[in-house]
């Protein structure tokens, strides 16, 4: 596992104070956990976890995107999930939580907090406000799951591109002296949201352009400008529809 420097005390605390399963605790209680705590920047394009790592440890993501993807025997990468920020994964069989055979690979810099098996036990599962706030964060993740796997049954290929570009969907960069404004952004190169997808580049590229023909979005180097979200978010939900007439 590759990564920058740790995180200085000040800016993992308020980290920590940021992230749901410790909204409960005092400023003495964070910064107890903040000294025990390793946080580790990870660039992106970093692949920090792999099936042949043995040891179990607890990922907590704090900034940036994580994909989840298995290989096939051929080489081909195949995403089975995209973490966005508050979520917890990783490789804990106490938590229930298994990477099976899954890569981990920050697709943008990423804050992690990493925890082995006896800070979790230690830190998290002794005390009950933050082992409830897990319940409830890993909950979440099941609906997730359960979201992403009709959305691979029930959606076409545009359906599903224009579900995970909402999802995705983040604020404009500000411009220097000038708050952030405007529709929002993916700041995503095609080739990567085709990973996100498990399709090919070409297929990813040529919905992006049907969709900028029918302006819903803009494309920019390294970037998807939604100009219509209401008429994105219309489009993926079509296969909710087709889902429900099918029931």
């Amino acid at each position: 596992m590759s990564a920058t420097h740790p995180e200085n005390l000040p800016d993992k605390l308020r980290y920590l104070r940021d992230t749901d399963i410790f909204r409960d605790l005092d400023h003495a209680e964070v910064e107890a956990l903040g000294k025990r705590a390793p946080m580790q920047r990870m660039p992106a394009g970093t692949v920090f976890f792999s099936p042949e790592q043995a040891a179990e440890v607890l990922f907590i993501l704090k900034e940036g995107h994580v994909r989840l993807y298995h290989l096939s025997p051929e080489g081909k990468a195949l995403t089975t999930a995209v973490l966005e920020p508050g979520t917890i994964f990783g490789e804990m069989a106490m938590l229930g939580q298994r990477l099976h055979q899954s890569y981990a690979e920050a697709i943008s810099p990423c804050l992690l907090c990493l925890m082995s098996r006896e800070d979790v036990k230690g830190m998290l599962l002794s005390d009950p406000r933050i082992a409830t706030r897990i319940a409830e964060i890993l909950g979440q993740r099941l609906l997730s799951a359960e979201q992403r796997l009709s959305d691979f049954a029930f959606k076409n290929m545009p359906q599903r591109l224009a579900s995970l570009l909402l999802q995705m969907a983040r604020p404009p960069k500000p411009r220097l002296f000038r708050p952030a404004s405007g529709p929002s952004e993916v700041r995503f190169t095609h080739e990567a949201l085709a990973d996100m997808l498990g399709t090919y580049r070409e297929t990813a590229t040529k919905i992006l352009n049907e969709f900028r023909n029918q302006g819903m979005i803009d494309l920019k180097r390294g970037c998807v400008v939604l100009l219509d979200e209401p008429g994105l978010r219309a489009l993926s939900e079509q296969g909710e529809a087709s889902k429900h007439a099918t029931g």
